[in-house]
C-alpha cells in the first residue's frame, strides 16, 4: 500500500480521537457520513483512506498541475527543494481529500504570487450527491425518442434529452438516480458515472432505441456499429453549402435527413442557380421551398431514418416538369449514403454509374464532416462542505463566483459556471487529468475544485487566514504527484 506525506492525511483531527477509543488496530474515516472503520493494512469502501501503521490516511497522492514537461519531476525523490515559479505550478483538488464535516477549513489552502498578485487557491475534493453527466454524441442516427429512459446494467440511470445539431443528447446521473430509487439504482448509476467521468468506456440501453457505447473523445458505437462521421448539416444546410459544386453535373439533388430533407432544383439555393424544376415531389411536410419534414421515422438509415432505399421519399414525379434523362442524385448528410439514378423513357428511376464529378461533391461533402465523438460533461452544485470549507460565511464565496472575483477550475481545467443562484458548474472531463474523479457508498461523485483568488478578497470574504500555506511549503511537505493538463487545456490562472 502506498501512502502519502502528513499533509494528505486524515480529514479531520476527530478521526484520530475516534480511533484511539475504538477497537485496537481500527480507525475510523469521517471523510463522508459512511464512517467506515477501517482495520490495519486495508482502505475504506471508497479506497481513497486506509490504514496505514493505525493512522488514517489518504492513499492517492496530491496532484500538482505543471505548466510544462521539464517540470513533472519537479517534487521527485531528488528534488532539493528548489523554489518553482507560482505561474508555473498550481495545486489542483485531486488527492486533497475532503472536509465533511462541512465546518473545517479546505485541505489546503495554498497562498502564491503570481505576476505580482497575491493569491489564494482554496482546493478541495467535494463530495456531490447533485450531479450528473451531460453526454454529447455526434451521429445523426435515432437513439431513442426524447425522454426515453436510459438503463445500465438493467437500471435506469438517465434519459434521452432534446437532439442538437448533429448530435443526440443524454442526461445520466442526478440526484434523483443516485438516491431517490432503490440501492441498486444508485450503486449502478455512480459507477457508471465514475467510469465515464475517468474516461472510461460504459454500455447504455435506450428504451425503444438504440444501445450505444459511450467514451469521452472516443467515436460512439451505436448497436455495434462505429459512428464516423457527424453531419454537416441537416438536408437544407447541406443543399446551402454544396449546391454549386452540383451545378451542371446533376438536374436534381435530394439530401435525405430526419430533420429537414432538401430538394435542390426547389430550394432557394437552386433557384438562385437558375436550375430547372425537376418535379420530384417528395413525401413529408413541406416547411418552405424544397425543405420537408418528417419524410420518414427516425431511425439508423439514411439520413437519421428509418429507410434503406431512398426512392421510397419520392412521392410523385410531375410528368409535365420532369424529362427522361433527368441525372437524380440522393445522398445523406454524412456522405456515407448516395446513390445516382437517371429517369427513363417512362420517368422511372433508374440506378447507374455515378459519374466523376458526382462523387468527388459526395466525398466533399464527408471531408466537411466533423469526426464523431462522444463527449462527457460534469455537473454539479457546489454546496456546503465546499463553500464552509473556504469561508465561514459561504454565501460571500457565492457571491464572489458569480461576480467573476473567485474563479473556479475543476482538477486545474476551466469550468462553465451557470447563472443564476449557487455555484452550478460544468467540466468536460477530457480537459482534466487522468483518474481525477473518485466516489464513496452513500453514494456520490467525488470531484475535484478548485478557487482562486486575489488574497486581499480572501480575507474580505472571511477566508481562514491562519490556513493559508505558501505554494513552497505545500510542495515540500505533500511531495505531490506533477501532472500536464490534457493538450489544449489551459494552464489555470488567477
Amino acid at each position: 500500500m502506498t501512502t502519502t506525506h502528513a499533509a494528505t492525511d486524515a480529514p479531520a483531527e476527530a478521526a484520530l480521537a475516534a480511533a484511539a477509543t475504538a477497537e485496537p488496530g481500527i480507525v475510523t474515516c469521517d471523510a463522508c457520513p459512511v464512517l467506515c472503520r477501517i482495520r490495519a493494512g486495508k482502505t475504506g469502501a471508497c479506497d481513497r483512506y486506509g490504514n496505514v501503521e493505525g493512522r488514517l490516511t489518504r492513499l492517492d497522492p496530491l496532484t500538482a498541475i505543471v505548466r510544462a514537461p521539464e517540470l513533472v519531476r519537479f517534487a521527485g525523490a531528488d528534488w532539493s527543494g528548489n523554489p518553482i515559479a507560482a505561474r508555473d505550478i498550481f495545486f489542483s483538488a485531486i488527492g486533497a481529500g475532503t472536509t465533511y464535516p462541512d465546518y473545517k477549513p479546505a485541505p489546503f489552502i495554498v497562498g502564491s504570487e503570481i505576476d505580482g498578485v497575491d493569491t489564494v487557491t482554496v482546493v478541495s475534493e467535494g463530495v456531490f450527491s447533485y450531479c450528473g453527466l451531460k453526454v454529447k454524441i455526434d451521429t445523426d442516427r435515432h437513439l431513442g425518442p426524447e425522454c426515453a429512459v436510459i438503463r445500465a446494467e438493467g437500471e435506469v440511470v438517465g434519459h434521452v434529452t432534446t437532439a442538437e445539431y448533429g448530435s443526440q443528447m443524454l442526461s445520466l446521473g442526478g440526484v434523483h438516480h443516485l438516491t431517490g430509487g432503490s440501492k441498486r439504482e444508485g450503486v449502478v448509476t455512480c459507477e457508471i458515472m465514475l467510469r465515464l467521468a475517468n474516461g472510461e468506456a460504459v454500455e447504455l440501453a435506450i428504451a425503444e432505441g438504440a444501445t450505444v457505447r459511450v467514451q469521452s473523445g472516443q467515436a460512439p458505437v451505436v448497436d455495434g456499429v462505429v459512428e464516423r462521421r457527424m453531419r454537416v448539416g441537416c438536408g437544407s444546410a447541406t443543399i446551402g453549402i454544396f449546391a454549386g459544386q452540383w451545378l451542371g453535373h446533376a438536374d436534381e439533388v435530394i439530401v435525405v435527413d430526419d430533420h429537414i430533407t432538401g430538394v435542390l432544383s426547389e430550394h432557394q439555393a437552386g433557384r438562385f442557380l437558375g436550375m430547372r424544376p425537376a418535379g420530384l415531389r417528395v413525401r413529408g411536410r413541406r416547411s418552405t421551398p424544397g425543405r420537408y419534414f418528417q419524410v420518414a421515422e427516425p431511425g439508423t438509415g439514411w439520413g437519421g431514418t428509418d429507410i434503406a432505399d431512398p426512392l421510397t421519399i419520392i412521392e410523385r414525379i410531375d410528368p409535365k416538369a420532369a424529362w427522361p434523362g433527368l441525372r437524380l442524385l440522393m445522398v445523406s448528410t454524412t456522405g456515407e449514403h448516395a446513390a445516382w439514378f437517371v429517369l427513363d423513357e417512362a420517368l422511372r428511376p433508374q440506378p447507374a454509374e455515378m459519374p466523376p464529378a458526382i462523387a468527388a461533391a459526395v466525398a466533399r461533402i464527408g471531408e466537411n464532416c466533423e469526426p464523431a465523438l462522444c463527449t462527457v460533461l460534469f455537473m454539479a452544485g457546489a454546496g456546503g462542505s465546499l463553500r464552509a470549507g473556504a469561508t465561514e460565511n459561504p454565501v460571500l464565496l457565492t457571491r464572489a463566483v458569480q461576480a467573476g472575483r473567485a474563479r473556479v477550475t475543476s482538477g486545474g481545467a476551466p469550468v462553465f459556471v451557470w447563472p443564476g443562484g449557487g455555484i452550478t458548474y460544468m467540466v468536460d472531463v477530457a480537459r482534466m487529468p487522468a483518474g481525477a474523479f473518485g466516489h464513496v457508498p452513500t453514494p456520490a461523485l467525488v470531484a475535484p475544485i478548485e478557487f482562486t483568488l486575489p488574497r486581499a478578497d480572501y480575507l474580505r470574504l472571511g477566508g481562514f487566514a491562519d490556513r493559508i500555506r505558501p505554494l513552497a511549503e505545500v510542495a515540500r511537505e505533500t511531495r505531490p504527484r506533477a501532472v500536464l493538463l490534457p493538450p489544449g487545456t489551459p494552464f489555470p490562472r488567477p
